[in-house]
């Protein structure tokens, strides 16, 4: 069947057959969605777009057109499907150069005479536009059929990909419920073996060293379901932001930390807008960190980063080792028999909510040294 003769219900059948076709892709049926909307149509093009940032870029096309093609970007105000994404219906143009665009930037960018798109919606939001295209006026106007069959593929590929974003977002919260679950089943396995062992030898001897080791018991398993609940509730989201003085922050923070030989030194003055709950968390995580593994007589100093990106907090005791520094941060990785491997994990998650980054490298006197970039100061 050519260009030329196929007709509306033709049409119709197998843009329903194709988009009902449960064993292929999205990506496999876009193209052959747009090549059978420009066999209808007797278009030259057809394309989908994604506007981002004032910025319209071709998703996909179909045709020889040398401007749309997959990959192509331009300002969006040189695009036609600027005025497209402001229309409840279809947005048609039968012969641009009489209609009032021969001055327009998107005229003088692509030379398009005929244009019919509409715009295409995901989770209540404008995504881009569902276009088709011709360097040539036509000899009528477009439809009111043609209209609606642009406008249903336009539905279609919003429902699409709106369900290809929720499959997305349910595959991610099934990986981390997993990893959620492999965490908490390994690591209160742990303390709960070593709470019933103790309490066998407590009930059979009386002593009451084997009382004290199972309180031991509890208390890590104590730490560990709060850190395992931060996670769960708040370890990826912060609240509203404030004007926070790091220094008065890591003092506060410090204060809390048991760490009663160990020494801080402040060497910030800056002020960044933050969570200052969660930076709590993140500061008395780094502190305790390095006081449990480099000792009770540990310095550890808080400063500005050389360049001025963000801050640093270092201590001087043994550092971590280079084949380790790309693993810190994954959930469940300690080198402290008594750890949960979850504060590493907390402090990663609260930094990123923030925008901000954070790694791990060697300190000025061989520690461990975090830098946290991106922490930009508040201005006076």
């Amino acid at each position: 069947m050519s260009r030329t003769d196929l007709s509306e219900d033709e049409a119709l059948r197998r843009m329903y057959r194709t988009t009902a076709e449960q064993e292929r892709t999205f990506e496999q049926k876009l193209p052959e969605l747009l090549e059978l909307g420009r066999t209808y149509l007797r278009v030259e093009t057809g394309f989908l777009t994604e506007i981002s940032d004032d910025t319209q870029e071709i998703v996909d096309a179909v045709g020889d057109h040398e401007k749309l093609q997959a990959g192509r970007s331009c300002p969006l105000s040189k695009a036609y499907c600027r005025r497209t994404i402001d229309m409840d219906r279809a947005l048609t143009v039968q012969n641009a150069s009489v209609e009032g665009w021969e001055n327009d930037a998107a005229y003088e960018e692509f030379g398009l005479e005929a244009y019919i798109g509409a715009k295409v919606v995901v989770n209540r939001e404008v995504y881009g536009t569902f276009c088709f295209a011709d360097s040539e006026e036509r000899d009528r106007p477009f439809s009111e059929a043609e209209e609606t069959f642009v406008e249903l593929m336009a539905q279609w590929v919003g429902y699409e990909l709106f369900q290809t974003r929720a499959t997305e977002r349910m595959q991610r919260q099934r990986d981390e419920l997993e990893e959620f679950t492999r965490v908490v089943s390994h690591d209160i396995r742990n303390p709960l073996g070593i709470l019933d062992g103790y309490l066998r030898l407590a009930e059979e001897t009386g002593d009451p060293e084997h009382f004290r080791r199972c309180r031991d018991a509890v208390d890590r398993m104590e730490t560990l379901i709060d850190d395992l609940l931060f996670l769960a509730r708040e370890g990826k989201t912060i609240g509203e932001r404030e004007a926070v003085d790091l220094g008065e922050l890591v003092r506060t923070c410090w204060s809390v930390v048991n760490g009663e030989s160990a020494t801080l030194a402040v060497d910030t003055d800056r002020t960044v807008m933050g969570d200052w709950s969660r930076l709590q968390q993140v500061f008395e995580n780094l502190f305790r960190n390095a006081i449990e593994h480099a000792g009770p007589e540990v310095t550890v100093r808080v400063g500005d980063l050389d360049d001025g990106s963000g801050i640093y907090v270092e201590d001087d005791g043994p550092g971590i080792p280079a084949e380790d520094a790309d693993r810190v941060f994954d959930d469940g990785y300690t080198t402290d028999e008594d750890g949960t491997g979850l504060g590493l994990t907390i402090i990663q998650q609260v930094v990123s909510a923030h925008g901000w980054e954070i790694s791990v490298t060697e300190g000025t006197d061989g520690g461990a040294r975090f830098e946290i970039v991106g922490v930009d100061p508040v201005d006076d």
